[in-house]
């Protein structure tokens, strides 16, 4: 696959409160591994996954996707708008177990990111840590909601610690990019 050009590359902006598991999730869907130590993002880091489809008729459509894990400290605020320019899709993370995180998501990330991207706003909306289910703070419903709320192309509870649904979330929202660029798949 490396010496094929990729049909399509997806720039997708992975944003949300610092310590929601943004980077844990990344790394649980690139390298199949949690991170038991939570070290901060710095400004922005940038992750490549090249993954494949099928069509409907069997061709194989190969896509570059280009993950940004953007830092969600509030000292970053003003320089990550520069790296929502041109993407294609935004994952919208929250923690289940810190209602604020979820606030926020609409207050200030949807508000961030809309405001600095031109065209189509795609959002999937994402519950980390669902495997801390006796302290979960924020409802599966209150998720379905919001993702109404938002028109989100999808929600999702994930938890990075044991990978439950995080391949999910990434490949569904692959998924629907392709549906949206005419792709049958």
């Amino acid at each position: 696959m490396a010496d094929k050009e990729p049909d399509f590359v997806f720039k997708i902006a992975v944003i949300g409160d610092y310590a929601v598991g943004k980077t844990s999730l990344i790394a649980r869907f690139i390298q199949k591994k949690f991170m038991k130590e939570y070290k901060p993002t710095l400004g922005v880091n940038l992750i490549l996954k090249e993954i494949s489809f099928k069509d409907k008729k069997g061709k194989e459509i190969l896509c570059n996707l280009v993950l940004w894990d953007i830092a969600g400290q509030s000292r970053y605020q003003t320089i990550r708008k520069l790296y929502y320019k041109g993407c294609s899709a935004a994952m919208l993370v929250y923690d289940v177990t810190r209602v604020e995180t979820f606030n926020n998501l609409v207050s200030n990330w949807v508000q961030d990111y809309s405001e600095n991207t031109t065209g189509e706003k795609i959002y999937i909306l994402v519950g980390n840590k669902a495997d801390l289910n006796d302290i979960k703070k924020v409802s599966t419903e209150q998720g379905q909601k919001l993702q109404k709320e938002l028109a989100a192309v999808d929600f999702v509870e994930t938890s990075a610690r044991d990978g439950t649904n995080v391949e999910d979330a990434f490949i569904n929202l692959v998924k629907i990019l392709l549906r949206n660029s005419g792709e049958m798949i």
